[in-house]
């Protein structure tokens, strides 16, 4: 006897793809953020390397080096100061959607909760009307009420 099992095997697309593309617009953007900071350091070491180039044409000495200094100490400085803000700003980004997606738990939490307290009202006043009934029959209720797990003034 064979039975038929589902198939969890994902669907084929319809058109190949060779590269990932990124779909999310979240994703988008950190890859534009990394594209931008990838730029940003290309631009400096191309701006050291021409500093670098500048002071083997024209003869290091000591005044070439200290002005190769000169020129070098604000490039990097600027490409570490962009790379923290960078960083910064993504690990804001981050925590905002953590804390976001914190609040939607909390309030599906929370709607939950609504819901069993409702379902529990329902049920407590289904067993109420269940023992009136019972009593109103002249029946014994202890037993529905140690299976409900009510206490003893409870009805």
């Amino acid at each position: 006897m064979t039975a038929a099992m589902p198939n969890f095997a994902p669907a084929p697309d319809d058109e190949p793809s060779s590269a990932p593309a990124p779909k999310d617009p979240a994703e988008r953007r950190k890859w534009s953020s990394d594209l931008r900071f990838m730029l940003v350091v290309l631009a400096a070491i191309v701006a050291l390397f021409l500093a670098f180039a500048l002071l083997i044409a024209f003869s290091p000495t000591g005044a070439a080096i200290s002005a190769l200094a000169i020129i070098a100490a604000p490039i990097a400085t600027m490409v570490a100061a962009y790379y923290g803000i960078s960083l910064a700003l993504r690990q804001v980004k981050d925590a905002r959607d953590a804390a976001e997606a914190s609040e939607a738990r909390a309030r599906a939490a929370e709607q939950t909760a609504r819901e069993s307290d409702a379902w529990a009202a329902q049920m407590e006043s289904g067993l109420r009307v269940a023992v009136a009934k019972l009593k109103a029959g002249a029946q014994d209720t202890r037993d529905v009420e140690r299976a409900a797990g009510t206490p003893d003034e409870f009805f």
